[in-house]
């Protein structure tokens, strides 16, 4: 089995807006990652600026913060074996117009600043930065799903 890891993943406010919270937990779920720890919250002005410190620069930083800071959004943390290169290919292209059919934002996004989820990139360390920005220790569980034994050798 490969390793087991922990991923950041994210409801941006449009996906929320559009009711579509539920099918993005399915997917993962129905992949077989485990969920162990969730939070429907908004996001302040701070929090924006730390989670999108690496874009600070760029002339699209404002839109960024201004957008997650729009409206709430559904953090989660998913658990599984190459969880984080699994979800980014769930996920698919950053843009849903280069996004293959049956990803997430290929199904359900639109627009490059409306693509639904945000999750953390394969640099390493991006997702336990993610998943401290966003979460204490104790809100995350330790807990074996009933399944475990059907999804891994």
């Amino acid at each position: 089995m490969a390793d087991v890891e922990r991923t950041f993943v994210m409801v941006k406010p449009d996906g929320v807006q559009r009711g579509l919270v539920g099918e993005v937990v399915s997917r993962f779920e129905e992949r077989g990652l485990k969920l162990v720890g969730g939070t429907f919250m908004r996001i302040d002005d701070d929090l924006a600026g730390e989670h999108y410190a690496e874009h600070v620069d760029e002339p699209f930083f404002e839109e960024l913060t201004d957008f997650i800071t729009s409206g709430p959004v559904f953090a989660m943390v998913w658990e599984g074996a190459d969880a984080v290169a699994q979800v980014r290919r769930m996920m698919g292209e950053t843009d849903p117009a280069e996004s293959a059919p049956g990803t997430i934002r290929g199904d359900l996004g639109l627009d490059l600043g409306r693509n639904v989820v945000h999750g953390s990139d394969t640099e390493p360390g991006s997702a336990e930065r993610e998943i401290e920005l966003f979460f204490d220790d104790d809100e995350l569980l330790e807990y074996e799903r009933i399944d475990e034994t059907w999804l891994y050798e």
